[in-house]
Order: structure tokens, then sequence, then C-alpha cells
């Protein structure tokens, strides 16, 4: 959504910017405008991916965590008897 939103004020900014601009200009104002969209969305995805790995390892140690427990628990359980 971010990049939606990104991408729609840059295009209108151009389109403002457009009225008294030189054609050269005018393009090179686009090239600026997607190299930033793009940038954008390197970074979007990269905050995406950083926190799916933080998700995935926070599970694989709460399951680590558990596992220990259950052990540990059967352990105990087993020496009651």
């Amino acid at each position: 959504m971010k990049t939606i939103v990104t991408i729609a004020a840059a295009a209108g900014l151009a389109a403002l910017g457009a009225c008294s601009q030189s054609a050269t200009e005018n393009k090179a104002d686009a090239i600026e405008a997607n190299a930033e969209n793009a940038a954008d969305v390197i970074e979007e995805n990269a905050a995406n991916t950083a926190e799916a790995v933080t998700d995935t390892a926070d599970n694989a140690a709460e399951a680590t965590r558990n596992a220990g427990e259950n052990a540990a628990e059967a352990v105990r359980n087993s020496a009651d008897h």
C-alpha cells in the first residue's frame, strides 16, 4: 500500500512539474522518480524479508524451548514411577 501511495504521489508531482519544464527535464525527472520508486520497493521488500526471518527464528527458538521442557518433564515423570 505504501508503495502505491508513493508511486501515485510521484506521478502527481511529475505531472504538476511537467507544465513548465522542457522535455529533457521531464524525462530526467521521470528517470529519478522511477529510480526512487524502485528503491522504495527494494527497502519495503527488505523490511518484509527481515520480519519474516525474525518470525521464523522466534518460532524455531520457541519450538526448541518447548521440546526441551517436554523432554525434561518426560524424564521427571519417568523417575516418579
